[in-house]
């Protein structure tokens, strides 16, 4: 079974810059669109941005349209999320999610097949 594991995390000022990384054990990533995923305290879990199985494809939320950035690199089996100019309101545990279908949607979050655990950030002064 795919497992996933997000890492880089933490406490960061507003207006900062922190970048996520999905990485696979036992499989490979290449057969799997990658998303990643937010909750935070007290809201339901929200797509915030996925990347289809080439890297070819990225859809964001609008809410990090222009700030967020994500990546892969299917050689290293890892999947990153650039955030730039960083909210409070973005402080969320974030989380990785995989499916085998070709491409996935940030409104489909009970479409994934596979999740991590979660790694938290805040963003506070």
């Amino acid at each position: 079974q795919l497992q996933l594991v997000e890492s880089g995390g933490g406490l960061v000022q507003p207006g900062g810059s922190l970048r996520l990384s999905c990485e696979a054990s036992v499989f490979t990533l290449n057969y799997y669109a990658i998303g990643w995923f937010r909750q935070a305290p007290g809201k339901e879990r929200e797509g915030v941005s996925c990347i289809s199985k080439s890297g070819g494809s990225t859809n964001y939320a609008d809410s990090v349209k222009g700030r967020f950035t994500i990546s892969r690199d299917n050689a290293k089996n890892t999947v990153y999320l650039q955030m730039n100019s960083l909210k409070p309101e973005d402080t969320a545990v974030y989380y990785c999610a995989a499916t085998v279908r070709g491409m996935c949607s940030p409104r489909e979050v009970n479409a994934m097949d596979y999740w991590g655990k979660g790694t938290l950030v805040t963003v506070s002064s």
